[in-house]
């Protein structure tokens, strides 16, 4: 009863173990993720800023026609909103797959602990049934020696049957 209590602590262990090395895996990346994205939005708003800082620095120091001048005003708005509206979904694609991944790894967490408890409670319902069978049996034996020493006509071996029955028994017990 020892081993096999022994045994599923151990695969209780390595679960746990397992579970937290994936918990921790998981975390790093998303922490790896949120800093890529954190450098991909700083560097896409530096480059917008850049571009329409030299698209102005060209309509003033170039003197162009007035036409022109709307022109490159409007295709540097143009630009400067689809690279917003670019880094925004971006930004909400990583928000929703950040959250879905912490989500999952909730949801096996709880499936993982609720299944080791499990295992645990069987394991010590087990080895309880075993000690009260045990003990049945040791009874059954102790009973159906008395009984045979008493219908044969030396009691004195009969009574060193029935103490080295019970030696037996206490010291199973104490060994578990």
């Amino acid at each position: 009863m020892v081993v096999v209590v022994v045994e599923v602590v151990e695969i209780v262990v390595v679960v746990v173990v397992v579970v937290v090395v994936v918990v921790v895996v998981v975390v790093v990346v998303l922490i790896v993720v949120v800093v890529v994205v954190e450098v991909v939005v700083v560097v896409v708003v530096e480059v917008v800023v850049v571009v329409v800082v030299v698209v102005v620095v060209v309509v003033v120091v170039v003197e162009v026609k007035e036409i022109l001048v709307v022109e490159v005003v409007v295709v540097v708005v143009v630009v400067v909103v689809v690279v917003v509206v670019v880094v925004v979904v971006v930004v909400v694609v990583v928000v929703v797959v950040v959250v879905v991944v912490v989500v999952v790894v909730e949801v096996v967490v709880e499936v993982v602990f609720v299944v080791v408890v499990v295992v645990v409670v069987v394991v010590v319902v087990v080895v309880e049934v075993v000690e009260v069978v045990v003990v049945v049996v040791v009874v059954v034996v102790v009973v159906v020696v008395v009984v045979e020493s008493s219908s044969s006509s030396s009691s004195s071996s009969s009574s060193r049957v029935v103490v080295e029955v019970l030696v037996v028994v206490s010291s199973s017990s104490s060994s578990r």
